[in-house]
């Protein structure tokens, strides 16, 4: 499918057929959406059942909104631990790694899932401590362990959805989503004492939303720095995404399958926005947000909690493999959380911070994590992914 809406593309088949077009598209993956080694850690995922290595083969698939898979595990026979590999961010845009450490949460979540599944039951135990400037953290730091014991096996179709869910940053359609689906997003937080979901689903609140994002974008991106620990994590070259096996591609991008195969073709490069996962068409980025039914935010008592920021990672992984489950697409819109972060690292006021707590009406509870649900236009092929040995310690 991918192959003839590229080659239906106007003028794709007059460049593919002069001198060196085929070998150049081939080189350049035009034709290998979802191939080669950076993606086969989704259809083996599976392998080494019944062990404490098919949890982590789980684990490795879990969402991490910038792609630098920022985990390590050391796996025994009763435990796993899970370690934060500080190096492993967007620079400026994470500056407290407050995100690498819910993306951590969202590989225990996929992690437990798996427990339950390959007949362990598991416990996790989370290591408290405050986030700091990612200058502070020098080497891999142990940010939880989980006991493995035997248990009953028990299949869930959240464990089922977790090689099939994706970051779907492509237009969604307008259908209205099942009103007990909705509740369902609003109740998946609610066994937890630190950690609140909420939802919004009016036009007035959306819209809000919306200009809330688009502010904080122009500022974060206004600051060099920004796209300087951005960037290298942007992987526009297919030789570089079988070799890194992280970061953004190109097929992920809110674009045609035919309009990204000729960027891929021709090597168009990309404006700095590209970071920032619009890549494309950065005036329609508004437009783009502005056709979603339904916003979540993430919110918890300290934003820079380590123990609260996993959790929330959880609660994110657990709410994007529901969405899947049920036909739904979802994205990470974290910008104005971002915003928050810049402008605690630059020593100023966090103005973005009074405008979410106006949002969500209860100053108690900190946004750390937004997103986007709603049908999805098309489907989106799959991140790299570093195998298993790349990422045990």
């Amino acid at each position: 499918m991918q192959r003839r809406l590229f080659l239906k593309s106007a003028g794709a088949v007059t460049v593919l057929v002069v001198a060196g077009g085929v070998w150049r598209a081939c080189d350049q993956g035009v034709f290998s959406v979802g191939a080669g080694p950076a993606f086969e850690p989704w259809k083996d995922w599976q392998e080494s059942k019944n062990s404490p290595l098919a949890l982590v083969r789980a684990a490795i698939l879990a969402a991490s909104p910038h792609n630098p898979q920022p985990w390590l595990f050391k796996v025994g026979d009763s435990s796993i631990d899970l370690y934060l590999a500080p190096r492993r961010f967007p620079g400026a845009l994470d500056p407290y790694l407050r995100e690498e450490h819910i993306e951590m949460g969202c590989a225990l979540e996929n992690l437990m899932l798996a427990a339950t599944t390959n007949g362990y039951k598991a416990s996790a135990t989370l290591f408290p401590a405050q986030l700091l400037s990612a200058s502070s953290y020098a080497d891999p730091e142990l940010v939880a362990r989980v006991a493995l014991a035997p248990g009953p096996k028990q299949q869930s179709e959240l464990y089922d959805a977790i090689p099939r869910w994706h970051t779907n940053r492509s237009p969604y359609d307008l259908r209205p989503l099942p009103t007990d689906f909705v509740e369902a997003i609003q109740k998946v937080a609610s066994d937890e004492t630190d950690v609140k979901a909420f939802v919004f689903a009016e036009t007035a609140d959306c819209n809000r939303i919306v200009d809330m994002i688009s502010t904080a974008n122009d500022i974060v991106y206004a600051d060099p720095q920004v796209e300087q620990g951005s960037s290298p994590w942007v992987r526009l070259q297919w030789s570089y995404v079988q070799k890194f096996r992280d970061g953004l591609i190109l097929d992920e991008f809110d674009e045609s399958p035919s309009t990204v195969a000729i960027r891929k073709f021709t090597g168009v490069q990309l404006g700095r926005f590209a970071v920032k996962h619009r890549l494309l068409r950065v005036e329609s980025y508004a437009e783009l947000l502005r056709a979603t039914l339904l916003f979540g935010v993430i919110a918890v008592r300290d934003r820079y909690d380590r123990a609260q920021s996993l959790r929330t990672g959880r609660i994110w992984q657990r709410t994007h493999l529901l969405a899947t489950a049920r036909g739904v697409a979802g994205r990470p819109v974290n910008e104005v959380v971002e915003l928050i972060d810049h402008q605690r690292w630059q020593k100023q006021e966090p103005q973005a911070q009074a405008a979410l707590f106006d949002l969500i009406g209860d100053k108690t509870w900190q946004p750390t994590f937004r997103f986007r649900l709603g049908y999805p236009v098309r489907q989106v092929s799959p991140s790299p992914r570093r195998p298993v040995n790349d990422v045990r310690l």
